[in-house]
């Protein structure tokens, strides 16, 4: 009798994982959440799916909060699947540094040296690109488990408590993150962080986009607008010193669409530094959430994407870095410049200039940002 009530218990526990889930059955875009099924840290991993009544889906796991895969439709009706990612759980862990559809933090972007003063009293953070800390260090939010929440098929929400002093950071953080997938086909992700003491926060998502929905080729041809006037330069190892350059009359002005590869191999300083774009670019939105700060379009397929935010600053990227070697979902290959990231933030490196917009939280405060991903279809 015991090992039958042992048994019905399991089945049970089963059952609600597979509802919780998705288990059971591929997503549309073919993953298997079994896959996702695993332990980190002596936590649970899931897969995730959002849906909407347009047929839109959007899957997540609770390692490092990752989007794992976006299906829009296309010109055609056809549903793409529009960010780099992988096939389960291990796949994730085993790409090391890897930030495929991350959350970002405790601070997306770079701090110079890992050091920053606050209230007179430096701290040093791990240092892990270029002597810099780069987006939180090797244990940044990426890396970590969030404790998940399936509010409805459209709504999943990821809460993470990040201890005083862990990674070099002051104070106990709380953070929780909202995803929601709109019946407009947006997908919109809301941050709220509280502090126990005066610390620093920047959180961010690093999606890789390919609206093209073949990433085993480069996606040059993809049409990028960013609402900027200017950009914060960058030294050879990616750092920013406070100052701004315009962007007028350089490849980095995008402020009228163009495609990503018209300008890339310009004989440009800051091409050269940033191995092509890799800058954060000062938004001329005010922070106004109903601006557009930035678009992506891809002519091959039809689809666009939208990008808004309450951030003043937003680091565009493409994929500079890949190169090949690093194989995805259903084993495609990742080529050099197969993707953009689009990481609505504050600026680079701001606890240490103090002419840029704070990014310090104290006690009391509410650190909150917002980011919408927003697609749609040109015909």
């Amino acid at each position: 009798m015991m090992k039958k009530l042992l048994c019905l218990a399991s089945l049970v526990v089963m059952l609600a994982a597979c509802n919780n889930d998705g288990a059971g059955q591929l997503t549309k875009s073919g993953l298997d959440p079994k896959n996702f099924v695993s332990e980190v840290a002596g936590k649970p991993t899931a897969l995730y799916t959002l849906s909407n009544a347009a047929g839109m889906e959007v899957c997540i796991t609770n390692y490092g909060g990752r989007v794992v895969s976006i299906m829009v439709p296309d010109r055609d009706g056809k549903l793409q699947d529009v960010v780099l990612g992988f096939d389960s759980i291990a796949d994730y862990i085993h790409v090391e540094g890897n930030n495929f559809g991350a959350l970002i933090g405790r601070y997306g972007n770079r701090i110079n040296q890992g050091k920053f003063k606050l209230d007179g009293q430096e701290y040093q953070l791990p240092q892990n690109n270029y002597g810099h800390s780069l987006h939180g260090g090797p244990e940044g939010f990426y890396t970590q488990m969030w404790d998940a929440k399936l509010i409805d098929n459209q709504h999943l929400e990821l809460t993470h408590e990040s201890p005083d002093g862990f990674a070099g950071y002051p104070g106990l953080l709380k953070v929780t993150v909202n995803y929601e997938l709109t019946d407009d086909n947006a997908l919109v992700i809301k941050y709220s962080a509280t502090t126990d003491k005066p610390t620093i926060v920047n959180l961010t998502n690093h999606s890789y986009f390919n609206l093209n929905g073949d990433p085993s080729r480069d996606m040059l041809d993809l049409e990028v607008m960013i609402a900027a006037d200017s950009i914060t330069p960058i030294d050879s190892t990616f750092m920013t010193h406070g100052t701004m350059m315009a962007v007028e009359g350089t490849p980095f002005d995008f402020r009228q669409a163009k495609p990503v590869g018209k300008d890339i191999n310009a004989d440009d300083e800051q091409l050269r530094n940033g191995k092509g774009y890799d800058h954060n670019y000062v938004l001329n939105t005010g922070c106004d959430i109903s601006k557009v700060s930035a678009s992506i379009y891809s002519p091959k397929t039809g689809i666009m994407m939208e990008v808004y935010t309450n951030e003043p600053g937003l680091q565009y990227y493409v994929g500079n870095f890949l190169d090949g070697t690093v194989k995805g979902k259903r084993g495609v290959a990742y080529p050099l410049r197969s993707a953009i990231c689009m990481e609505t933030q504050h600026y680079p490196n701001s606890p240490n200039q103090p002419e840029y917009p704070s990014t310090v939280l104290r006690p009391g405060e509410t650190y909150q940002s917002q980011c919408i991903y927003k697609f749609s279809v040109r015909k």
